[in-house]
C-alpha cells in the first residue's frame, strides 16, 4: 500500500480564519503572571520601537500607578485625553474610544485589558473597546495578568485564595495575533515589592505575606507559560493547515490513540493517558468509521462506544471520522493536527490473514515517517456497561420486503416480455438487474438476495431456450445465467450496503439532533428542578421507559423527579438505588446486583464521582435496554450529570459565599459587641462605683457629672441595643411599616429633639419648605433614619462645623438631605457604607460605633418604598446623604366624603 500525498490541500477552516483577519487590526497582549512584572513598561518600550520605525503610535490609556520609570516612558507619545464621567458624586476617567477612532492611528496602546469601564461608557469592559478598535483596522498593544483569564479564574483562586472579579473571555486571548510573556523570577518580583516599585511600602508588605508568596508566584508563572504555549500551539496548527504542510512539527508533544471495536480499547486508552501525563501533552482518541462498521454486532458497537466514553472521562478529545483506507486516514489526520505520537493495538490476525487482508499496524510502521508509533498489546476487556444485561434488538420477520421483491421481478418479467421481440435475450438481463437493485434498496440485503435468485430463475424460465422450463441447452446461456446471478448478488449487496449506511446516517443524525436539543435545554436551565425534569422527560420520551431520578440528601438517597411522576419506592428498589449510588455501579433489574428490584438503577457520574441515580422500568419482562439504547442512555446521562454538577457547584459557591459573609458578620458583631457594650458598661460601672464609694467626698457638681455620664452611656447602650433589634427585624422580614400621612418637617423636628446631646457641638441648619407635600410613611421609622444620619454626621464632622438638613420636592417624590462639613467619603466606600458593620477608616483609626446605623437607614427607607444614597459635596469637603420618598397621592375631598 502506498499513501497518496498528492491531494493535500490547505485547510478551508484555516484559510477562512485567515480571510476573516484581513482588514482587522492586529492584537498583541503582554501577559504577566502577576502585577509588577513590567508589562506596562515593556508595552511602552515596544511602542517606542514601533514609533522609531515610523509607525503612528498613540496612547489610549496607560496606568503608571506613580512609577517614575514608567512615567518617564510616556514622553514623546501623543496621549489621547481621557473622557471624564461623573458617577454618583465622584469623577471617573476612561479611555475616550470615540476620540481614538476619530484620530485613527496605526497603533494604540491600551493598558489593563480586564478593566471594568464606568457605567455610562459604551462598553461595560475595556476588552470590548479593544475589539471595536481592531474591527476598524487599528492595531492594539495591551496588557493582561494571567489571573484575569476566564478559564483560569478558579485555578488562580485556588492557588492564591483570592478570587478576581474582572475577567477576560478566552476567545479574546485566542483572537490575539501575538502574546509576549513578561516574566521575572519570584525573588526579583518580591525585591521590586520591597523597593516600592509595585505598591506603597505598607501595601507591599501585606501583598508579600499573602498574594506574592514565592509558591504562589511560581504556580502563576507556570499557568502563564502553559496558557501561552496553548495559544502558540493553535497558531502553529493553523499555519500548517493553511499552507498544507505535512506534519508533524515536533514543537510540542501530542498523543493520538486509535481505537476500533476490539476488546483491548480500555487498555490502549489508559496507556495513552499515562503517556500524555508523562509528556505533559494533550491527547485525543480517534476512530475511523469504515463501511464495514454498519455490519458490526451490537456488542462490538457498545464496546467501542464505552471505550470512547472512557477516553472522554479521562480527559481526551474524541474524534470519529468516516473513511475506508484506515492507515492512510490515521496518518493524514495525525499529520494535519501535528500529533507526534500514535498509540495503536497489536494486530490479532494470523500471519496468513495479514498477507491476505493486510495489516494496519504494519502499514503505520511503514508510512508513519517522523511520528512515533506505540504498538501496545492492550489487555482484553469487555467495555460494555458493567453488570447490566441488555436486551437483544427486536428483529421481527417482515414479509413486505419479499412481497415487494416478488412484485419487482414480476414487473421485470412483464417488461421483458414486451421487449423480447425487439431486443436480444442478453439485453433483457438488464431489466432483471434493475429489479434486483430496486429490491435491494427498498428491502435490504436479504430481500436483494431473494430478488437475485428469483430473477435468475425467472430469466431462465421465461427467456432462455428451451423456454418455460429450467433446462439450459445452450452453453452460452449457462455462462450468461451464471454471470447474471453473480452480478445480481454483487449489485444487491452493494445497494443494500448503501441503504444500510443511509439508514444509519439518518438515525445518527436524528440522535445527534436530539442530543443537541437536550444539551441546549440543559444549558438554559438555572435550577436543579428544571434540570431534573428535563432529564426525566428526555430519557422517558427517547427510550420509551418510566424514569425516576434520585439524589443524595442527608446521607440518604431520595426521589427528586420522575416521568411520569412517581415517588413511591419499595424496599428492594431503595436498597438497589442506594447501592448504585454508593458503589457507582448499576444495580436492580437486569443487573448483577440486587436483580429483584422493579427498576434498573444506573449512576449519574462525572469526574468527581456519582452525583445521583436514575431508575428505569417498563411493562415488559427481562432486560430493559437494547445495546443501542444503552449507548444513547450513556450519552444522555453524561449530559445530565454534568448539568446537575454545574447547578450544584453554583449552589456550593453561593453557600460558601453566604457562609463567608455570615462569618464576617459574626466576627464584626462580636467585635462590635465587645467594644460597644464594654465601653459604655465600663463608664456606667465606674461612675456608679465612684458615687457609691465616694459619695460623701463628692460635691454636687462632681456627682452631677457622674450621673450625667451614667445617663449618657446608658442612652448610648440603649441605642446600640435598639439598632441590633432593628437589624433583627429587617433580617427576619417582619418589618411592616405603619403607614400614615405626615409632614416631613414635623418628623425632622422630632429627630432633632432626640439628637440634642449628640449635636451640641455643631451648628444645626434646617431648611424645610412649609408647602412641602405630605408623605405616606411610618413616622417612627423615618425618625430613626434621620436620627441615625444626624448621629453619623455629628460623629464624622469636626466640632463647631455646620450640619444642614434640607427638604425639597422633586417630581413625584420629596427628598431629605443631611449634609455635613467633614472630610467626605472615600470613592470606594460610597456603596459599602450601607453594609452591615462596615465603618469607613479615617486615617489610622475607625470611629466608635457599630457600623449598623446606615445599614438600618437603607433597610427602613427601602421598606417604606424609598431610596437612599450617599455622595460627596462638590462645593467643599463633606458628605451628603439623600433620602427619596414617594409623595402621597391624596384623594379629592369630594371623593373622600362619598
Amino acid at each position: 500500500m502506498a499513501l497518496d500525498d498528492g491531494d493535500r490541500r490547505p485547510s478551508p477552516e484555516a484559510l477562512l480564519e485567515r480571510a476573516e483577519r484581513q482588514g482587522r487590526g492586529r492584537l498583541k497582549i503582554f501577559l504577566g503572571a502577576a502585577p509588577g512584572v513590567g508589562k506596562t513598561y515593556e508595552m511602552l518600550m515596544s511602542g517606542r520601537g514601533r514609533q522609531a520605525d515610523g509607525v503612528d503610535v498613540v496612547i489610549g490609556v496607560v496606568e503608571t500607578h506613580g512609577r517614575q520609570d514608567t512615567m518617564a516612558l510616556l514622553e514623546g507619545f501623543e496621549i489621547i485625553p481621557r473622557r471624564v464621567i461623573d458617577y454618583r458624586g465622584q469623577t471617573l476617567d476612561e479611555m475616550d474610544l470615540d476620540a481614538v477612532l476619530a484620530r485613527r492611528p496605526s497603533l494604540v496602546l491600551v493598558d489593563e485589558l480586564a478593566h471594568t469601564n464606568a457605567p455610562e461608557s459604551r462598553h461595560p469592559k475595556r476588552y470590548l473597546d479593544v475589539l471595536e478598535l481592531l474591527s476598524h483596522g487599528i492595531d492594539v498593544y495591551t496588557t493582561l495578568n494571567v489571573q484575569h483569564i476566564e478559564s483560569l479564574n478558579d485555578v488562580v483562586a485556588q492557588i492564591t485564595r483570592i478570587r478576581v472579579r474582572e475577567t477576560v473571555p478566552d476567545s479574546v486571548i485566542d483572537r490575539a495575533d501575538d502574546i509576549e510573556i513578561i516574566d521575572i523570577t519570584p525573588d526579583d518580583l518580591i525585591k521590586r515589592l520591597h523597593d516600592g516599585k509595585v505598591y506603597m511600602p505598607k501595601t507591599a508588605k501585606r501583598a508579600t505575606e499573602n498574594y506574592f508568596s514565592p509558591g504562589n508566584l511560581t504556580a502563576l508563572r507556570e499557568l502563564a507559560l502553559r496558557r501561552t504555549a496553548e495559544r502558540v500551539d493553535d497558531q502553529l496548527l493553523n499555519h500548517m493547515r493553511a499552507h498544507a504542510i505535512s506534519g508533524p512539527w515536533a514543537a510540542g508533544e501530542r498523543v493520538l490513540v486509535c481505537l476500533d471495536h476490539g476488546g483491548d480499547g480500555p487498555g490502549l486508552v489508559r496507556y495513552a493517558r499515562r503517556q500524555a501525563d508523562r509528556l505533559r501533552a494533550p491527547w485525543a482518541a480517534f476512530h475511523l468509521e469504515t463501511p464495514r462498521d454498519a455490519m458490526r454486532s451490537e456488542a462490538e458497537k457498545s464496546r467501542l462506544a464505552t471505550t470512547m466514553r472512557l477516553a472522554e472521562q479521562l480527559g481526551a478529545e474524541t474524534i470519529t471520522l468516516p473513511g475506508s483506507r484506515v492507515a492512510a486516514e490515521i496518518i493524514a489526520y495525525a499529520g494535519a493536527n501535528n500529533f507526534t505520537h500514535i498509540v495503536i493495538g497489536r494486530s490479532g490476525k494470523s500471519r496468513l490473514m495479514e498477507l491476505w487482508q493486510g495489516s494496519v499496524t504494519q502499514d503505520l510502521v511503514r508510512y508513519a515517517g517522523d511520528i512515533s508509533l506505540h504498538v501496545i498489546s492492550g489487555q482484553q476487556a469487555h467495555a460494555t456497561a458493567a453488570g447490566v444485561r441488555t436486551a437483544a434488538p427486536p428483529k421481527p420477520f417482515r414479509w413486505l420486503p419479499y412481497l415487494g421483491s416478488t412484485a419487482f421481478v414480476a414487473l421485470a418479467v412483464g417488461v421483458g416480455t414486451l421487449l423480447d421481440k425487439i431486443l436480444a435475450v442478453q439485453n433483457l438481463a438488464l431489466v432483471f438487474l434493475m429489479a434486483v437493485l430496486v429490491a435491494a434498496v427498498q428491502g435490504g440485503l436479504t430481500a436483494g438476495v431473494y430478488a437475485s435468485v428469483l430473477a435468475a430463475l425467472c430469466f431462465n424460465f421465461f427467456f432462455l431456450e428451451p423456454r418455460y422450463n429450467f433446462t439450459v441447452r445452450d452453453p452460452e446461456s449457462v455462462v450468461a445465467l451464471v454471470f447474471f446471478l453473480g452480478v445480481a448478488l454483487v449489485a444487491s449487496n452493494l445497494a443494500a450496503a448503501v441503504q444500510r449506511q443511509a439508514r444509519a446516517a439518518r438515525q445518527r443524525a436524528k440522535t445527534t439532533e436530539d442530543l443537541y436539543l437536550f444539551s441546549r435545554k440543559l444549558a438554559g436551565t438555572g435550577t436543579l428542578d428544571d434540570v431534573l425534569w428535563a432529564t426525566a422527560f428526555q430519557i422517558a420520551s427517547m427510550l420509551k421507559v418510566r424514569v425516576v431520578i434520585l439524589l443524595p440528601e442527608a446521607g440518604e438517597i431520595a426521589v427528586k423527579a420522575g416521568y411520569p411522576p412517581d415517588d413511591t419506592l419499595v424496599d428492594a428498589d431503595i436498597a438497589a438505588a442506594k447501592w448504585a449510588w454508593e458503589h457507582n455501579r448499576p444495580a436492580g433489574r437486569a443487573a448483577d446486583t440486587l436483580p429483584g428490584a422493579k427498576r434498573l438503577y444506573l449512576p449519574l457520574s462525572t469526574g468527581r464521582g456519582a452525583v445521583g441515580v436514575i431508575g428505569l422500568d417498563n411493562d415488559r419482562q427481562g432486560p430493559l435496554l437494547t445495546p443501542e439504547q444503552q449507548r444513547l442512555f450513556d450519552a444522555l446521562a453524561d449530559q445530565a450529570a454534568l448539568a446537575i454538577e454545574r447547578v450544584q457547584l453554583v449552589s456550593d459557591v453561593d453557600r460558601a459565599r453566604l457562609a463567608a459573609e455570615t462569618d464576617r458578620l459574626r466576627g464584626a458583631l462580636l467585635s462590635s459587641i465587645s467594644h460597644d457594650l464594654k465601653t459604655p458598661l465600663a463608664s456606667i460601672m465606674g461612675s456608679a462605683g465612684t458615687l457609691k464609694d465616694f459619695h460623701e467626698n463628692l460635691d454636687d457638681a462632681a456627682r452631677l457629672e457622674l450621673l450625667s455620664t451614667v445617663i449618657d452611656e446608658s442612652e448610648r447602650l440603649s441605642r446600640f441595643i435598639a439598632n441590633l433589634l432593628d437589624m433583627t427585624r429587617l433580617g427576619s422580614g417582619t418589618m411592616e411599616p405603619n403607614y400614615a400621612l405626615h409632614f416631613a418637617g414635623d418628623i425632622v423636628g422630632t429627630a432633632l429633639s432626640r439628637a440634642t446631646k449628640i449635636t451640641a457641638g455643631h451648628v444645626m441648619r434646617v431648611s424645610i419648605p412649609q408647602d412641602l407635600p405630605m408623605v405616606k410613611v411610618d413616622a417612627v421609622l423615618l425618625e430613626q433614619v434621620l436620627f441615625n444620619l444626624i448621629d453619623n454626621a455629628a460623629k464624622y464632622a469636626p466640632e463647631n462645623t455646620a450640619i444642614e438638613i434640607r427638604g425639597w420636592a422633586d417630581g413625584d417624590s420629596i427628598r431629605l438631605a443631611v449634609i455635613d462639613e467633614g472630610s467626605g467619603i472615600p470613592a470606594d466606600d460610597l456603596e459599602r457604607i450601607f453594609d452591615s458593620f462596615y465603618r469607613v477608616r479615617k486615617g489610622d483609626f475607625v470611629r466608635a460605633g457599630t457600623g449598623l446605623g446606615l445599614s438600618i437607614c437603607r433597610g427602613f427607607v427601602e421598606a417604606m418604598g424609598g431610596r437612599i444614597k450617599a455622595a460627596n459635596r462638590t462645593d467643599r469637603t463633606g458628605a451628603i446623604f439623600t433620602v427619596s420618598l414617594p409623595i402621597a397621592v391624596q384623594q379629592p375631598i369630594s371623593q373622600e366624603i362619598k
